[in-house]
């Protein structure tokens, strides 16, 4: 399967700085956003921390083989990385970060996430989220405590309840996804997914001329609904490989995104 891509993060309109970070590595298929939490510094540095780590742990040529396994460990090293420099340094005891990734091979894509970070499979006009929120709201819809449509009005909508860096241990939710051609991955942090309903991220993916410009209409369309988050999106678009295309690889190296 042949993939396009583009992501794009922003600072917003309220906050001073940019705790979410974006990467990816096409070569490896692995591609990840971020959403720092812990004040000063702190949220930007575990975003990255854990970014890199990711990218770095897919830059190997010596991974299992295994999509699901691998993305596992990925994100667990990630957690291991956070929880190491918190206990180092008395500026990062409390940092933290939500994660969302997709690895893709061949056919297949796995999708992890760690909190409140989502992603989404848009397939023959329809949007369905692929990800588990991990998140008290969340919680409570599933236990039938909480409507969905009072999510917002909640008291604690922005309480996470699994984060990379809270614990020793992390244990990501992880969706296979059997790809077809003309699937579209979205992977977003809650200063878009909160701000645009369902329905509407949908219609801009299918409406823009462009991956590209779908990214920039998405967040912007968060903005103008009022988001006082940073933003970031990362669009995976998917087509059947050319015949005359399969012999070849993707682009190498990572990329970085926000930092």
């Amino acid at each position: 399967m042949q993939v396009k891509f583009a992501a794009k993060t922003d600072v917003g309109r309220v906050r001073k700085k940019n705790e979410d970070r974006c990467g990816y590595d096409e070569r490896a298929g692995i591609f990840v956003v971020c959403d720092g939490m812990g004040g000063e510094a702190a949220g930007e540095v575990a975003a990255e921390l854990a970014l890199r780590t990711i990218l770095n742990y897919y830059g190997r040529s010596d991974l299992g083989g295994n999509l699901e396994a691998d993305l596992r460990s990925a994100i667990q090293l990630a957690n291991t990385a956070i929880r190491e420099v918190a206990r180092s340094d008395v500026r990062y005891k409390k940092m933290g970060s939500t994660i969302v990734a997709a690895s893709t091979r061949g056919d297949t894509a796995a999708v992890a996430n760690v909190g409140d970070s989502r992603g989404y499979l848009l397939r023959d006009g329809a949007i369905r989220q692929v990800t588990t929120d991990h998140s008290l709201v969340a919680e409570q819809v599933r236990r039938g405590l909480l409507k969905e449509e009072d999510l917002e009005k909640s008291p604690w909508k922005n309480i996470v309840t699994r984060t990379l860096g809270g614990k020793d241990d992390v244990e990501p939710d992880v969706a296979l996804v059997d790809l077809r051609p003309g699937d579209t991955l979205l992977v977003a942090t809650d200063g878009v997914t909160k701000s645009v309903p369902d329905p509407k991220l949908r219609e801009i993916v299918a409406s823009a001329n462009s991956l590209d410009a779908a990214c920039e209409l998405l967040i912007k369309s968060a903005l103008d609904n009022g988001s006082d988050d940073n933003t970031t999106c990362l669009l995976l678009h998917f087509e059947k490989t050319p015949w005359l295309s399969r012999a070849h690889s993707g682009g190498s190296g990572s990329v970085i995104l926000g930092s």
